[in-house]
């Protein structure tokens, strides 16, 4: 069989990597793709971007495509599913309205409350409905938010309500484009965060690995917010205990909710969860795909062939589906550009990718290009250097052997990716 990638950063990478192993397939082909997956076996890049549904159609259909996974979410928002579905091809995502999740965080909230799912108390605002006198009444820090889709980059923790009040201003002014039209003010939550991926069927789901995100820049949870700098699975924060109560409070009830709303939800759907000091799962955010950096962890576990487990999906049957994992760690370090997340240099020459090659664990590619036979930078998020080991502490120290041989000017990327987990192994050997 012949399958379609749709991305082109690091999540995309890494499913078309795992998806050429597959032996049932013939090719992956990569819209659009990047330097990393130009290099790898059995992988094309194809020069349709991933907004381009009309494009997609028509590659898909060209290629005698037989399954297309769609990696970002703006593809998915648009409709991309929708499209397929009407020429006839299969498309492992959720529909327009059910990708409404991630494409809308009012939208989002609103699905909570009704559905009784835990998450954090909050108002929506338009600059027509904004009480600046209510936000003036809330204790700080506060969590804001621009509604529509932000690339990952529309969330602010604002320290005080005059920090808050300008955050929303800017956003209403049009920082994010029409992704801040509507501005989502939240209660900020103490506590852990952790990634819960699962597949689902519009009926049924099957839990994927648990893994644990780091969205601030720098060491220590410092600095500003961004799309990941890392990430590690399992996590070991998802004890069985809190495995079983995500999947009762919040993953069932979504999935039943959406097929209740007569939006069925088929595709990856990811909760970001903050565990509370009494275990509560408040939903922080839904996201109607894999994560990224959490898919590069994820896949390098991953033992079963995903495109069966997708077709499986597809064909509402993924309650007889089991998924096998690598019973190792993993753990992906990403390294940006100089200036993300506020903007990215680009056109850099990245020097070291040879020689890391040569080393245990695996480079994924995400803001990379090929220039006259060199690969150079091409975004803010540039690669993930992914590890494996016995524990995360292993995993850590490989994926940070990676890191360190691949370099150019401006690199940037956090030295302490997986710390908590790591601190919980030395407390549990100690």
């Amino acid at each position: 069989m012949k399958v379609l990638i749709v991305g082109g950063g690091g999540r995309e990478h890494a499913l078309a990597w795992k998806c050429a192993l597959s032996p049932r397939v013939s090719e992956v082909l990569v819209a659009p793709g990047n330097a990393g997956t130009a290099a790898e076996p059995r992988v094309r890049n194809v020069e349709v971007g991933a907004e381009d549904v009309a494009g997609l159609v028509r590659l898909a259909t060209a290629e005698r495509v037989a399954l297309t996974i769609i990696g970002p979410e703006a593809p998915l928002v648009a409709g991309v599913v929708d499209a397929f579905a009407g020429a006839g091809l299969r498309c492992f995502g959720p529909t327009r309205a059910a990708a409404r999740l991630e494409g809308s965080k009012a939208f989002a909230k609103e699905f909570l409350r009704r559905h009784g799912i835990p998450t954090a108390r909050s108002r929506t605002f338009t600059r027509a409905s904004f009480d600046a006198a209510w936000l003036r009444a809330q204790n700080a820090p506060l969590v804001v938010k621009a509604s529509g889709l932000a690339a990952g980059k529309g969330v602010v923790i604002a320290a005080s309500t005059d920090e808050a009040l300008a955050s929303i201003e800017a956003m209403f002014a049009g920082q994010f484009g029409g992704a801040g039209h509507e501005v989502v003010v939240e209660e900020f939550l103490q506590g852990e965060e952790a990634s819960f991926i699962v597949m689902a069927d519009g009926a049924h789901v099957l839990p994927l690995a648990t893994s644990q995100d780091h969205k601030r820049r720098d060491d220590g949870d410092r600095g500003p917010n961004t799309g990941g700098m890392g990430a590690y699975s399992p996590a070991p924060v998802v004890s069985a205990a809190l495995h079983a109560r995500i999947m009762r409070e919040v993953i069932g009830p979504a999935v039943a909710g959406l097929a209740a709303d007569g939006s069925p939800y088929s595709g990856f759907l990811y909760a970001g969860v903050m565990i509370a000091s009494d275990g509560t799962p408040n939903v922080l955010e839904f996201n109607c795909r894999l994560g990224d950096p959490e898919t590069q962890p994820i896949m390098m576990r991953l033992e079963s062939d995903l495109t069966a487990l997708c077709e499986a999906a597809l064909e509402r049957r993924l309650e007889r589906e089991h998924a096998r994992w690598d019973a190792r760690a993993a753990l992906g370090v990403v390294m940006a550009a100089q200036g993300y997340p506020e903007s990215a240099r680009k056109g850099d020459v990245i020097e070291g990718l040879e020689a890391a090659a040569r080393l245990p664990g695996k480079i994924f590619h995400a803001g990379t290009r090929l220039e006259a036979g060199r690969v150079v930078t091409n975004g803010g998020r540039v690669l993930c250097a992914v590890g494996l080991g016995n524990d995360v502490a292993a995993a850590q120290r490989q994926a940070y052997a990676l890191a360190d041989t691949v370099r150019w000017p401006g690199v940037q990327y956090r030295h302490d990716i997986g710390f908590r987990a790591v601190a919980r192994e030395q407390g549990a050997g100690g």
